[in-house]
């Protein structure tokens, strides 16, 4: 067939509002996202430039800080050797979504709306509260968010839609669903969706647009906060061809897995070949792309007084044809996604602020992503919103253990499908964890509590419930009174 027989064929099939169509998605993916800021007045000049970086169902032992073996992240490294190190953090849940919502609202996940993945429009967070980006907002800062928004359609008009809360610029998936493939069929851009060229891998689109927005705001003179929920390493195990490739050959013997997940029904979520290589792919692009923004603002002249933050939304997940245990992704820690042990909800926390931390420093203050909003808070100089749960954790930044208010307890609960009023609950008290479970996870029938002392049973094997009735009994009584029942 000669070159112009196929393009007569194409013009013959195609109406002329579909060659419109046709025209316009060609146009859509040439042209490059264009950010611009404007100077906004209000930020002091000492404050901070604010970036965070959470990766999606990355385990605390998947990076080298933390006791990786098999490979290497040298740059998300750097934040720990160059900044802080929390060994005792913990995420907003042991899911996705109300692990994100735990982070905009800084309610505890006993009191935050959303405490469990399902219909994509029911995590919508309310407008008349003071989220963070809109706390960063107020305080005079351009705001963007790069990635997995996790909280309803992102080119909604209302109230799912991330620039309803306060972010100035949002680039990424329009649905939490439609994160599970790196190929989907569009990109949200402020509320826009924009098709793509099939086989398009969005990830590096977004992390660039990420780039231009700092860009645009250092050159603007703004302070800046910007949010990177990326969807790395979640399933599908998808990473860019090129490093695929290079660790099929580090293990071929994995070559006969194919990892199979799914998306959108409108989105093509390609099978894995080999996804023990497709996971160590998606982390290193991670980490290239973490050096790739520090990187950046030392060539702005920015680094000094920015704080990079890096942590992931819960435990590793067990998805796609991933391996948690071949990684060791959960390092010493029982369980992954979806359990309240403390592999599902102990994550990283680095923090890097050159001008103000003190270089690789550890920490084992016990801290959860409710703390990041009113931390932020007194960072920016903000009264903390009315609905905070958290506590600042400044202090510990700056070197202050003794000035470092502790938290009483740390609460969890975990809604799994319908399950009524939750399908589990754990709480932190010092060293003593309590969780208690139910009946195949559907909420109705709940499991006698277990009791774990993490100080010689970081790993939950030995449950000394029976023999500590009455710890037991105050920690149900906490539970109790730390769970709000949704409306």
């Amino acid at each position: 067939m000669t070159l112009k027989q196929p393009i007569r064929l194409v013009s013959v099939l195609l109406t002329r509002p579909a060659m419109v169509r046709w025209i316009t998605l060609i146009l859509l993916c040439t042209i490059p996202f264009s950010i611009f800021v404007e100077p906004v007045s209000g930020a002091d000049s000492d404050s901070p430039n604010v970036i965070f970086i959470l990766a999606d169902d990355l385990g605390i032992g998947d990076l080298g800080c933390y006791g990786q073996q098999k490979l290497k992240t040298p740059n998300i490294d750097r934040l720990a050797s160059e900044g802080l190190r929390f060994t005792d953090h913990y995420s907003g849940n042991t899911v996705c979504s109300p692990s994100r919502a735990v982070i905009m609202t800084g309610q505890h996940p006993g009191h935050v709306h959303c405490r469990g993945n399902g219909e994509e429009n029911t995590f919508a967070l309310d407008p008349k509260m003071i989220t963070l980006p809109r706390m960063f907002k107020n305080a005079g800062y351009a705001t963007g968010a790069f990635g997995k928004w996790g909280l309803g359609i992102t080119s909604d008009s209302g109230n799912s839609n991330p620039l309803t809360h306060g972010f100035d610029h949002f680039s990424g998936w329009k649905s939490q669903r439609i994160a599970h493939t790196y190929f989907p069929s569009s990109i949200v851009r402020d509320g826009v969706e924009q098709p793509l060229q099939p086989g398009t891998f969005i990830h590096d689109m977004i992390v660039d647009d990420a780039r231009q927005f700092i860009r645009s705001s250092v050159s603007a003179k703004t302070r800046f906060f910007c949010y990177i929920p990326t969807a790395v390493p979640h399933a599908a195990m998808h990473a860019p061809k090129q490093l695929h490739e290079k660790w099929r050959k580090v293990y071929p013997q994995f070559d006969g897995k194919i990892g199979t997940y799914g998306a959108g029904p409108d989105d093509d979520c390609p099978p894995v070949q080999n996804p023990i290589a497709g996971f160590a792919a998606m982390m290193e692009n991670l980490d290239n792309e973490v050096g790739s923004i520090l990187d950046l603002l030392i060539e702005l002249g920015v680094d000094e007084n920015t704080i990079v933050c890096f942590s992931s939304d819960n435990g590793s997940h067990l998805e796609g044809g991933h391996d948690p245990e071949f990684w060791d992704s959960n390092g010493p820690f029982r369980g992954h996604k979806r359990d309240l042990y403390e592999g599902g909800i102990r994550t990283p926390l680095l923090v890097r602020w050159p001008a103000k931390i003190v270089a690789g420093r550890t920490s084992d203050h016990i801290s959860a992503f409710w703390d990041i909003v009113p931390t932020m808070a007194e960072i920016t100089g903000q009264a903390v919103p009315a609905q905070v749960d958290g506590l600042s954790f400044l202090p510990t930044l700056l070197g202050d253990e003794e000035s470092q208010a502790k938290h009483q307890s740390i609460y969890m609960e975990f809604i799994h499908g319908n399950a009524k009023p939750y399908s589990s609950r754990s709480l932190r008290m010092g060293d003593w964890k309590a969780v208690q479970s139910s009946e195949k996870k559907l909420g109705k029938q709940m499991l006698s509590i277990e009791l774990y002392n993490l100080a010689d049973d970081v790993d939950e094997q030995h449950d000394v419930a029976a023999t500590n009735a009455a710890l037991v009994e105050k920690m149900e009584r906490y539970m109790d009174e730390a769970h709000r029942p949704l409306k």
